[in-house]
């Protein structure tokens, strides 16, 4: 803000003493500096073992710094009445993608981006199936979204007692903040806010 009586950078944030940093990065660089500065590290979700693994190593980076930081994954949710119905959702998503959308995000990839992806693309290997589930590398987890979508591409696919179950195992490492999303986002943002969220306890906002 610039003008009479006006300082740059007025208004100020309320937060003291500083405002919370987010930071990501799965790449051994990205793991060392983060810790020194964030308070949340953001992940792509992944397998609960191999997810146990980093953030780990980001516990190590962080308390050479006198720190301890909070984790964020970013994950998709398919969350449906019953298994099934939940899985022929993401089935769909396959049948509505257009060859000429896989070419644009697969193609000759695997090797040419940063470490995120290419832990995400060792998952489902450039493969698109002909049934969803196919790719299924953990109970519910499903790497199937970055075969169409760029950016994290996990989602965790089941029914809302499944979905709820995977969310709470990745609250055992650690995990005390998500990103969720879904696909369209309005209609899945409301499914999310009328049966996962009042199954995890949270309260309605008034």
């Amino acid at each position: 803000m610039t003008g009479a009586g006006a300082s740059f950078g007025d208004p100020r944030p309320v937060q003291a003493p500083e405002v919370p940093l987010w930071f990501g990065g799965s790449s051994p660089p990205g793991i060392e500096v983060a810790p020194g500065h964030m308070d949340v590290y953001l992940t792509w979700a992944e397998p609960p073992r191999q997810l146990e693994e980093k953030l780990d190593r980001v516990r190590k980076a962080a308390a050479a710094h006198g720190r301890t930081p909070r984790f964020g994954p970013r994950v998709h949710l398919i969350a449906r009445a019953s298994e099934d119905e939940a899985w022929a959702a993401a089935d769909r998503l396959l049948d509505v993608t257009s060859e000429a959308t896989y070419a644009r995000q697969l193609g000759d990839r695997a090797g040419g981006e940063g470490v995120g992806w290419q832990r995400q693309f060792r998952q489902h290997g450039g493969r698109v199936p002909a049934r969803a589930r196919e790719l299924e590398r953990h109970p519910n987890l499903w790497p199937g979204m970055s075969l169409f979508r760029p950016g994290p591409g996990t989602a965790v696919v089941g029914s809302t007692a499944q979905v709820v179950e995977r969310l709470k195992e990745y609250e055992d490492l650690g995990v005390d903040t998500f990103i969720l999303s879904g696909n369209p986002l309005l209609e899945e943002a409301y499914r999310v806010g009328e049966t996962i969220l009042p199954a995890l306890g949270a309260a309605p906002r008034p």
